[in-house]
């Protein structure tokens, strides 16, 4: 059976997501925005309606919703976006990739954006709001905390832990066991040791903290 999907939000970001939404599941698709954005095209729609519409398009029948807006150092908009939503009465989908391959036997919350190419293998835990983007490697029993972004190629060992809205930088690799305090930011490029603290900037090969957030 088909469902109605509205995508909120209309960067660059929401480009990949919408590239990798299941068209079998989601026939009818809306792109909300500010209202600068409306006419703006992204692949094959255009953004018809501002987030404010958000409520009416519900009552349309729009039962699913997901946050396509991206992150790199404040998540902030994207938590109130999904707070939003959530108030409205909306579904938050998971949107996988058809090429990316989870194990089932990963733990997956809500609103997560799964691009292509990813692998998420046993026992990892993603929680809600994160993205893993396109070949980035969530080995067994990692623990990706909320409104986390795994960039570009970035690996995860085993039994990682990430806490909330942590951003990894493309071609990262964090060592097996290590854990990255909530909020931190890790260049692309680095090699992680050792454990990182919470709300810091670190990059580097070793990884090093550079400076507090």
């Amino acid at each position: 059976m088909s469902k109605k999907l509205v995508l909120v939000g209309a960067g660059g970001h929401a480009i990949s997501v919408l590239d990798c939404v299941d068209r079998t599941i989601y026939t009818d698709i809306v792109i909300t925005d500010r209202p600068e954005s409306i006419g703006k095209k992204v692949l094959d729609r255009v953004v018809t309606h501002t987030d404010d519409q958000l409520p009416e398009l519900f009552n349309q029948g729009y039962t699913d919703a997901f946050v396509s807006v991206g992150s790199i150092l404040d998540t902030d908009l994207r938590r109130e976006l999904t707070e939003k939503l959530r108030k409205i009465g909306f579904t938050l989908p998971n949107i996988i990739a058809s090429s990316a391959v989870v194990s089932p036997f990963a733990s997956l919350s809500e609103g997560i954006f799964i691009a292509k190419g990813v692998i998420v293998n046993a026992e990892a835990i993603v929680h809600e709001g994160v993205i893993l983007n396109s070949g980035c490697i969530v080995e067994h029993q990692c623990e990706v905390g909320a409104f986390c972004h795994v960039s570009v190629g970035a690996v995860l060992c085993g039994e990682v832990r990430l806490g909330n809205g942590v951003h990894v930088g493309a071609n990262s690799v964090i060592k097996q066991q290590i854990s990255v305090g909530s909020h931190t930011v890790i260049g692309m490029g680095s090699v992680v040791t050792h454990d990182l603290s919470a709300n810091v900037i670190a990059y580097g090969n070793p990884c090093k903290e550079v400076r507090s957030l």
